[in-house]
């Protein structure tokens, strides 16, 4: 439904709560567009952040929407964080103030004073856990904030035991124990959910690249608990200090990980790519692997630039050529079609030393052999997706829409003020993207750039409808390569399943995928949340030793209240208040922030000063130097 202008009418959305006691109603309009409905605090008061609620909303002279008559639809969260106090000789729990906007009644054993974890009960909550005086209270607050759950029940562990006692049968599935099979991943990593194989090519050129995935369906039953509680999930969380799984570690890093020489159940997509990087066949079927070895990025990176061959890989020296032609072939065919990798070198992350203090900071960065596994998990994402949707069988597929007009105007006018011309005339096709992605390479703002522009383009979505991934310029995509740590790929696996046991009676568009789709993204939305949210404290907890230091600085945002502007070196971001700017009153709009004496544009280089920092609320405060 969608709101026609000076008529009342009744919506459904999800709760979200600011700091400052008000609230918003955040709706999907039918054609997909959001729409935010001012909450006033005394309306907001019985509501925690995430309730679905039904409200009436009305649309203001302004052009703005407020909701009222809320009704609670629906609540997913069930547990709150917070600080114990007393009035009246009674237990009232201070919530986070972005979760709730007031105090809830408490009842249970706890002190004033006390840090704990509560239940949720109707309008009360009841203490579940009091946390230790050496807990890490702000990260406790950050998993209770974001919904997130740690551990799991006892019925999930013994589930998760019965099946570590069971076998990897070959059965009907297809043997690949002789095949030279390797994982390549970080030495860290523990969840090894995808091994790769290269046959060398036949007469015509072609050569066959093997992608084999764990399969935890072939363990984990629809309706289970650890199923309900993989679903549930969502996904793992990675919170730069601590990892909450999707699955218990028994599983996910043991059991069903493919550690070297170890029978282990796999879906395989074996696809045919031939001299010009098009996948000409694909065969999908159940596998028991062997995985021969476990190859660190570094150590490949280091043959592929230097040739160093290391004693790891000398048993696999006649493959790594091949691995290295199949993934030239995948990149000159992926540039073909155009897109773009905004996942690259320009997002900062905290060191941490053994007992989790904050050393320094690092960029993000992928070498050649990142790459390469990204192309081979890319190329069996689209051959899966492609595979079901050619059989008209329910996938759960994975979307980044093209742009609408109003924001093609905006990417043009912030890659001008950056110095760059887009030249859109209407949309944003994934060849004019990187072309784009050309221009900006290289130069010295390249980090703020591609901050920028993540932050205007739509963002990826599940959706159980295929349609166009305009950063990989991708027809048809989803996800199928982590089903150890996504429930996307897990659901995806018992599809592909379904399908090869001769299960035909699926409909693609049946409410349950749909459902299932909402539900992958509102979770996904809040780890993802949570970590940016988990990496910003950090960060500024490295920062409040440097109150007082100087920085160039670029502002990659404007928001109504201050600029967001990134360090250059460290890439490190703070806010500039526009209370705190010489010459105000200032007003901001999407791309500046206006005076009566100047304009400060997205791309504006600053000099500034680090002010303040609330390493706890992942906040850092700059001053604007003069220039």
């Amino acid at each position: 439904m969608i709101v026609t202008e000076g008529i009342e009418q009744k919506m459904t959305g999800t709760i979200s709560v600011h700091s400052r006691g008000f609230g918003f109603l955040n709706i999907t309009n039918d054609d997909g567009s959001p729409l935010s409905a001012f909450v006033v605090p005394p309306d907001l008061n019985p509501f925690l952040a995430g309730d679905v609620v039904e409200a009436r909303i009305e649309e203001t002279d302004d052009g703005r929407y407020n909701a009222r008559d809320l009704e609670l639809v629906s609540r997913s969260r069930s547990v709150l964080f917070g600080k114990v106090t007393t009035r009246r000789g009674k237990l009232w729990l201070k919530t986070d103030d972005e979760v709730a906007n007031t105090d809830w009644p408490l009842f249970g054993e706890a002190s004033s004073g006390d840090y704990v974890l509560a239940q949720v009960d109707g309008s009360r909550a009841k203490v579940a856990c009091v946390l230790e005086e050496d807990a890490d209270i702000p990260l406790e607050r950050v998993i209770a904030r974001y919904d997130l759950v740690e551990g799991f029940d006892d019925e999930c562990y013994d589930q998760a035991e019965k099946i570590a006692k069971l076998p990897h049968k070959l059965g009907s599935r297809r043997d690949l124990r002789d095949l030279t099979v390797i994982t390549i991943d970080a030495p860290s990593t523990t969840d090894l959910d995808d091994a790769v194989s290269v046959l060398p090519a036949d007469s015509e050129g072609a050569v066959r690249l093997l992608v084999s995935i764990a399969d935890p369906t072939a363990f984990i039953e629809e309706g289970t608990a650890l199923d309900e509680e993989a679903r549930a999930k969502g996904t793992s969380t990675y919170l730069t200090d601590r990892v909450l799984p999707m699955l218990p570690h028994l599983l996910s890093s043991k059991h069903l990980s493919l550690v070297p020489q170890k029978d282990r159940c796999c879906l395989t997509v074996e696809m045919r790519i031939d001299i010009e990087g098009e996948v000409r066949s694909v065969d999908i079927y159940e596998s028991l692997i062997r995985s021969d070895r476990r190859v660190s990025y570094t150590e490949l990176a280091a043959w592929l630039n230097h040739g160093e061959l290391s004693e790891n890989l000398e048993p696999i020296e006649d493959m790594l050529p091949w691995l290295r032609t199949v993934a030239a072939r995948l990149s000159v065919a992926r540039n073909r079609r155009g897109g773009v990798r905004f996942a690259g070198d320009d997002t900062a992350y905290a060191t941490l030393d053994e007992e989790g203090n904050v050393t320094g900071t690092k960029l993000s960065s992928s070498s050649e052999a990142h790459l390469i596994i990204e192309r081979f998990m890319v190329c069996a994402n689209e051959a899966v997706a492609s595979w079901l949707y050619q059989r008209g069988f329910p996938g759960i597929f994975r979307i980044h829409p093209e742009p609408d007009s109003e924001k093609i105007t905006l990417l043009n006018e912030t890659a001008r003020q950056f110095g760059f011309e887009l030249g859109l005339a209407g949309e944003l096709t994934p060849i004019a993207l990187a072309a784009f992605d050309r221009q900006i390479s290289g130069v010295a703002w390249e980090p703020a750039v591609r901050s920028v522009f993540r932050g205007i383009l739509e963002k990826a979505r599940y959706t159980p409808e295929p349609g166009l991934h305009l950063g990989l310029g991708s027809p048809c995509y989803l996800h199928f390569t982590s089903p150890l740590r996504r429930y996307a790929d897990f659901m995806v696996h018992r599809l592909i399943r379904a399908y090869l046991r001769g299960e035909r009676t699926l409909e693609p568009m049946d409410a349950k995928y749909s459902e299932l789709c909402e539900h992958l993204n509102y979770r996904a939305m809040l780890a993802n949340k949570a970590s940016s949210f988990r990496r910003r404290m950090l960060l500024a907890e490295y920062m409040s030793d440097r109150v007082g230091e100087e920085f160039y600085a670029r502002v990659t945002r404007v928001l109504p209240f201050g600029l967001v502007v990134q360090l250059d070196r460290s890439l490190i971001e703070g806010l500039i208040p526009l209370e705190n700017l010489a010459d105000g009153p200032w007003e901001a709009t999407t791309t500046s922030a206006k005076s009566d004496k100047e304009e400060i544009f997205l791309g504006r280089g600053l000099w500034v000063k680090l002010v303040d920092v609330e390493p706890e609320e992942g906040r850092v405060e700059f001053q604007r130097l003069n220039d």
